[in-house]
């Protein structure tokens, strides 16, 4: 009678002993590591608990009512820009992440040190914004975007921002400076 029972237990502790570890810098729909797009602010120390977290809370006029949560690594290294929903407010949950180190990647390899070329082979480009530093490449899957600094363009399309930029104009081997990934 206890036999049966015995072996429940240890199945159950077997199936939870090979559970596996999230990759803290893999990037998914949802997640980025161990952050979700439901942790909420309060909870960001206890996510990146070997890291270091730094929030700003700046004047309005500046800020426009943006505060922006950093992480560190213990190296003092940049890893994530983060931006809430509501500006501080503990129990609000996160809006956008900027990517800003190479360590943190897609589930299809793009990080920080992708190209274009990457970008387009891994994903459908949804649409391409033209800034004045800088181009927008929107990623609609993973709801992402990712930055290209103007330099890495071919000269005619740096300085005028009321052209529209194509795929097929910017270069296959035009890097990305940062990307963010938007959850709300």
């Amino acid at each position: 009678m206890q036999k049966p029972f015995i072996y429940i237990a240890l199945f159950s502790i077997l199936l939870t002993s090979c559970g596996k570890d999230q990759d803290p810098f893999l990037i998914q729909n949802h997640n980025i590591g161990n952050l979700t797009d439901s942790t909420q602010v309060k909870d960001l120390k206890t996510v990146f608990e070997k890291d270091s977290v730094a929030d700003y809370i700046g004047k309005d006029e500046f800020t426009r009512n943006i505060n922006t949560i950093e992480i560190y690594d213990k190296d003092g290294s940049v890893l994530l820009s983060i931006s809430p929903q509501k500006r501080a407010d503990s129990t609000t949950v996160i809006n956008s992440v900027r990517i800003l180190d190479s360590r943190y990647k897609t589930e299809k390899g793009i990080s920080t040190m992708s190209t274009f070329k990457d970008i387009q082979n891994a994903y459908e480009i949804s649409k391409i914004d033209n800034l004045i530093n800088s181009i927008v490449v929107s990623v609609k899957e993973i709801n992402a975007s990712f930055t290209i600094d103007k330099k890495e363009l071919p000269s005619n399309l740096r300085f005028d921002r009321s052209i529209t930029i194509e795929a097929s104009q910017i270069p296959d081997n035009a890097k990305v400076k940062y990307f963010f990934i938007h959850w709300n």
